[in-house]
């Protein structure tokens, strides 16, 4: 058997005017998982595309399976065993989970019609590989994003391939979900199987995978063991200095509730859901996936219906029917999948910053200001620091990051009081991340109200305030955020066994006790 089942040499990929890669190597040995870190913009996506045949290497070596490979194509990647699951998912919202996962290849009868019968079958398979409990009928569009992330995995894992890349596979997974993605990959590697895993989950990094390669800058900075490579240098070798602070939470004067919920319920999702934001404080929001968080936050800005409950402002009641009553009201959403339901992708950054705001640029005349809506958007490009090669750059050419710095600056322009952020950090670097947290700390202290939806315990223990925790449609608790919070304590209110939780405490002080 060959050292490397990949390795690439040399690669060097340039674009009209920028060169994305520039001679960088990666090395994946059989039956390993191998990281790939670095900030968004390393070339950590542009190399990924080199591998799977999307897009050819200006110049360098890929050499795959022990053979110098030529130019190839996506299909003869997945003929040669390269698989990928991609971060941005792109589902077939009206067809069944089997016709998703077999799309272009799906099992015919003699008569060259489609066999559905053998597609169920063959799907029952691949979904039980995965241990994943679903119809195989069940429609895409029925599924939350994390299914549809399973499902993506499920599609990777139906090729059989000896190399499957997993683009931020757990960015849309709760904790027990990834903890049966990290099952299924120590299945892979014990068979073989070679993962190459993109992640900025530090500690997923940390705890799964065998090497890491560290790219900046489209250079390639070093490899190094997992076990060997402290969590300092990491960082450092991914943003060339040192981060000071992952959550850079600034500790604000609370002042007055500014925003109130009353028995919010949808007759689906959620129920009798109360709770106050205070001006100035950043309330958390935690609680597995399926717990309602974001159909809450979805049912206060109007685009979800809600069968009951009153919202208050300044302890006034107000009626928010749809998104522009609340954005009337002063309030802005950043969403949880910027893909689907946040960026307009063949639109250019501008139009994507003012598409909330637009009155704000038109003149008597209902006419655009073009001169003044330029010079905002600049304004906040510089303000959040957006990387964009102009303002009429199409937003999907962005990175993850820098996108949603966009997303950002969107609501930003229209000034609002009370910000809901739904998974503001997913699928960013850690030097962005850090950024947007202390722009949300930032915000706070101005006195804005900041309700924040986040899967990451860390997140929300070092960036809240208060942090509310939902378990299937309901409020477990709402508990003040101090030093002795534990994520162990969070779980117990996301799982609702904080009897037990708090049961095994006592039990663990008083043999503490009887010990001394």
């Amino acid at each position: 058997m060959a050292a490397y089942l990949l390795e690439m040499k040399n690669i060097v990929k340039t674009f009209p005017g920028v060169k994305a890669l520039r001679g960088v190597e990666l090395k994946v040995r059989p039956g390993e998982i191998h990281a790939l870190m670095g900030e968004n913009g390393a070339g950590k996506s542009t190399l990924m595309k080199c591998i799977i045949g999307m897009q050819h290497p200006t110049s360098g070596e890929i050499i795959f399976d022990g053979k110098i490979q030529g130019a190839y194509s996506p299909a003869q990647a997945l003929q040669m065993g390269i698989s990928m699951i991609h971060q941005e998912l792109s589902p077939v919202l009206h067809r069944s989970i089997m016709e998703n996962i077999w799309l272009g290849r799906e099992p015919l009868t003699p008569f060259r019609l489609v066999d559905h019968r053998k597609m169920y079958e063959m799907t029952q398979e691949v979904l039980k590989e995965i241990d994943l409990e679903e119809d195989p009928r069940t429609l895409m569009a029925s599924l939350t994003v994390a299914k549809m992330q399973m499902i993506e995995i499920a599609r990777a894992v139906s090729y059989n391939s000896k190399l499957i890349i997993m683009d931020e596979p757990t960015s849309a997974l709760a904790e027990k979900e990834i903890r049966q993605l990290f099952v299924i990959m120590r299945k892979f590697k014990s068979q073989g199987k070679s993962i190459i895993f993109i992640s900025h989950k530090l500690d997923e990094v940390y705890a799964i995978t065998d090497r890491i390669t560290v790219y900046r800058d489209g250079e390639y900075i070093g490899a190094e063991d997992t076990a060997k490579l402290k969590v300092d240098k990491l960082i450092t070798m991914m943003v060339g200095r040192n981060v000071e602070e992952l959550f850079p939470k600034v500790t604000c004067p609370i002042g007055e509730v500014k925003f109130e919920v009353r028995n919010l319920s949808n007759r689906k999702y959620f129920h009798d859901v109360s709770f106050t934001v205070h001006r100035g404080e950043i309330l958390g929001i935690a609680g597995l996936v399926g717990a309602g968080r974001s159909e809450v936050v979805e049912a206060i800005f109007g685009v979800r219906p809600k069968s009951g409950g009153e919202i208050f402002i300044d302890g006034k009641k107000v009626e928010i029917r749809n998104t522009q009553d609340a954005i009337n009201a002063k309030m802005a959403w950043l969403t949880e999948d910027r893909r689907s339901s946040g960026i307009f992708p063949m639109l250019g950054v501008q139009l994507n910053l003012v598409i909330a705001n637009i009155p704000k640029f038109l003149n008597k005349a209902q006419l655009i200001r073009e001169a003044y809506m330029r010079t905002e958007c600049e304004e906040y490009i510089k303000k959040i620091q957006v990387k964009t090669a102009g303002q009429e750059q199409h937003i999907g050419e962005l990175s993850g990051g820098n996108q949603q710095k966009v997303l950002v600056a969107r609501w930003l322009m229209t000034d609002p009081e009370i910000l809901f952020v739904d998974e503001p950090t997913r699928g960013i670097d850690v030097l962005t991340k850090s950024e947007i947290h202390r722009l949300l700390s930032k915000l706070a202290g101005e006195g804005k109200s900041i309700v924040m939806i986040s899967s990451e315990l860390p997140e929300v223990m070092g960036m809240s305030d208060r942090i509310m925790v939902m378990h299937q449609g309901k409020v477990t608790g709402i508990i003040e955020n101090s030093p002795d919070l534990t994520q162990e304590e969070l779980m117990a209110y996301a799982t609702n066994t904080m009897d037990e939780y708090h049961q095994a405490k006592k039990e663990k002080e008083k043999k503490a006790k009887e010990l001394k």
